[in-house]
């Protein structure tokens, strides 16, 4: 499919990419969706199966259709993309997939983006590419003999029955899994930078939201959500903390073959070495456009990029959580709709 030419690119079709999607639709504008995956459901399609609807964080309705799945003890990995392909029938959206996008480049006035499937040239690119794809694990000296794995690798807890198990991580993930493992495992270690902070109350989305913005329109490289909510205390978090599965150590100075081990010279053998340490955003097919910042982070108007107007990032940041993800989006739809074709936008 070479040298196709249309109004708008968006890539990804996750919640965010959706959401904008729609919005051009419905606003009966030239575009395509561009996604890697195999079929719908963006990054739920990959989350373990032991996660299920109603433990997930809360699932919101994309722009125009409920989210009411009637078995919420299904895996999230099958109810969630069943969902996005109903929305998809439901607005007509004609995603590409699979598409990878190698990289996105300077044509002016128009942008080039070019994949494993030919070129696409736009007035405007809208990207939804999330994080699911670039999983982090930090770097710490030393060798372990066992087993480490990420998240993102993580397929149920029955592949660590009987093992010894440290989880590295402060968020919610990392809660949900070492709980999980706990019922399982011969024993587990739960090790973060900072102490984990639980609240009782259901946190203020946008608030944190809005905390979270102000990094990224400082140009600074955007934090979690979680790091500025905290943990919510469910009746299983409360319920793990009394069987004292929830006692957090500070985080380790390095692993050593049979484990890990700290500064004062203590150490804890394992198996296993969970990293519940997050992703970082997939942005690197936007490289040659050099977006970034001295900062570091990708300095944001709204949703769009303050050094390249042509460019609105979803799902990033600030709209990194499905409700930030969809409100984006549709911000980012209505953007590019107001942007006469053939005009770059000032900031």
């Amino acid at each position: 499919m070479p040298g196709v030419r249309t109004d708008v690119v968006v890539i990804g079709a996750g919640q965010a990419g959706l959401s904008a999607a729609s919005g051009l639709a419905r606003a009966g504008a030239d575009f395509v969706v561009l996604d890697g995956e195999d079929g719908p459901g963006g990054a739920w399609r990959h989350r373990w199966p032991t996660l299920r609807v109603d433990g997930a964080h809360r699932i919101h309705d994309l722009p125009g259709l409920h989210f009411d799945p009637t078995d919420v003890t299904r895996p999230a990995a099958e109810v969630v993309p069943e969902y996005f392909a109903d929305y998809e029938r439901e607005f007509g959206l004609a995603v590409v997939r699979p598409v990878h996008v190698r990289g996105v480049h300077d044509d002016a006035p128009d942008l080039r983006v070019e994949t494993d499937r030919g070129t696409w040239t736009t007035r405007a690119l809208i990207n939804a590419t999330g994080t699911w794809t670039r999983p982090f694990v930090p770097r710490y000296p030393g060798t372990f003999d066992g087993r480490q794995l990420h998240v993102a690798q993580y397929r149920g807890p029955d592949e660590l029955v009987g093992k010894r198990v440290v989880v590295v991580g402060g968020g919610t993930s990392a809660v949900q899994l070492l709980i999980e493992i706990a019922a399982v495992a011969v024993d587990t270690a739960w090790v973060t930078r900072r102490p984990p902070v639980f609240s009782d109350e259901t946190f203020d989305g946008r608030a944190a939201v809005a905390l979270v913005d102000e990094r990224v329109r400082a140009g600074l490289a955007p934090g979690s959500v979680v790091s500025v909510t905290g943990l919510l205390r469910t009746p299983a978090v409360q319920a793990a903390q009394e069987a004292g599965v929830l006692v957090r150590r500070p985080m380790f100075d390095r692993l050593v073959p049979t484990g890990v081990a700290w500064a004062d010279g203590s150490t804890y053998d394992a198996d296993v070495v969970l990293w519940a340490t997050g992703w970082r955003a997939a942005l690197g097919h936007l490289a040659p456009l050099r977006l970034r910042g001295p900062g570091g982070g990708i300095a944001m108007d709204g949703t769009r990029v303050v050094a390249d107007p042509r460019v609105h990032l979803v799902g990033y940041g600030p709209s990194a959580s499905t409700i930030g993800a969809n409100r984006a989006g549709r911000a980012a739809a209505r953007e590019v709709l107001r942007t006469e074709p053939g005009t770059c936008p000032s900031t």
